[in-house]
């Protein structure tokens, strides 16, 4: 199976390449969209969902919306193997944890993936590396017009695209930038970045979305309102409170550098000492020490390690993805184990 040739390395969106990539992880536009004739997915009979199933991933690979692509039936997949492609980011905590016939269809770099039958019948995501809002918009809308090409979306000319929650109502789209904001987290102003954010009425998460909390100094913030703005507004309001956060970021490094120098270097020194010579090491700990690593590269403390290896281990350094890479299912004490050697591993920290 395909899914077993990932573990190893992360897709486009971690290569740590694209614009602001010292603070910008990823961009990423989500698009809700259902099927006319078909009910919402939560009132749909076990047929009527194979049925749709059926019917959208036909839709999907004749649309050539995903190149060379890798399709995955939730319902015939493993537990771990779920928690795999929520990890990477290909699906949502709620779509793993379904029932019945759901699925996903991804691209092979992992900038395109569809979700089929998670709370709408289709959420297309095109997630791409660094800040590029606006390309990647661009290329979801042209993934949603071929697939529409192919489907005939339920739509309103009051409402915009019907979707299953009423916040989705509208564009039905959600675009998100995720940060890595270590400076604010530690000079305790990351309170005041989020309450000025919110009251631009956007939205901030943690590293997997609603109700995920900010691991590794991660912050994804979104457009709130969906109804009553254009998808072209939409990005627009993002883009104009970006250049803000990182001006908040870099400032408050200048600051930290200037003040507390030996602090600052002290606490990536020890974050790399650990990582270096840990032999346990669970998920939450490993992503503050990397963390602290990564913004240490960034200010040119530690620069013998690239930005595309690091943000790989973030994501690959995850239950699942451990358990994949170790080629069976592990306690909570091997797993540590095993992450700690990865890690060193990867790093070639001795």
């Amino acid at each position: 199976m395909e899914l077993n040739d990932l573990p190893r390395k992360g897709g486009e969106w971690l290569l740590g390449a694209g614009p602001e990539s010292d603070i910008v992880i990823s961009s990423r536009v989500r698009l809700a969209r259902n099927v006319d004739g078909f009910a919402f997915h939560t009132r749909l009979s076990a047929e009527q969902q194979t049925r749709l199933e059926r019917h959208l991933r036909r839709a999907v690979l004749d649309a050539k919306v995903v190149g060379n692509p890798i399709y995955i039936n939730l319902n015939e997949t493993a537990g771990v193997d779920r928690l795999f492609l929520v990890e990477r980011h290909l699906i949502s905590k709620e779509h793993s944890l379904g029932e019945g016939d759901r699925a996903v269809i991804f691209d092979r770099d992992e900038t395109v993936s569809i979700m089929l039958l998670e709370e709408d019948h289709i959420r297309l995501q095109v997630l791409r590396s660094g800040l590029q809002l606006w390309d990647t918009w661009e290329k979801a809308t042209q993934a949603d017009d071929r697939l529409e090409s192919f489907l005939d979306y339920s739509f309103s000319p009051q409402y915009g695209y019907l979707t299953a929650c009423p916040t989705n109502l509208g564009t039905g789209m959600r675009a998100s930038v995720m940060f890595h904001l270590p400076a604010l987290q530690m000079s305790r102003q990351m309170d005041k970045v989020l309450h000025a954010v919110e009251k631009m009425r956007m939205v901030v998460r943690g590293l997997y979305g609603e109700g995920s909390q900010a691991y590794g100094d991660f912050f994804q913030i979104s457009n709130q309102v969906t109804l009553g703005l254009t998808e072209e507004e939409i990005v627009e309001r993002l883009s104009a409170v970006v250049p803000k956060i990182l001006e908040y970021e870099r400032n408050m490094r200048e600051v930290l550098m200037k003040n507390d120098r030996a602090l600052f270097e002290d606490r990536v020194w020890r974050a790399r000492g650990i990582l270096a010579t840990a032999r346990s090491i669970n998920s939450e700990e490993a992503m503050s020490h990397l963390s602290s690593v990564r913004m240490g590269i960034n200010l040119g403390i530690l620069p013998e390690v690239g930005l595309g290896a690091l943000n790989e281990l973030f994501i690959l350094t995850l239950p699942a993805h451990i358990q994949k890479l170790a080629g069976r299912e592990l306690e909570t004490a091997e797993r540590d184990q095993k992450r700690a050697e990865f890690i060193r591993e990867r790093l070639a920290l001795n």
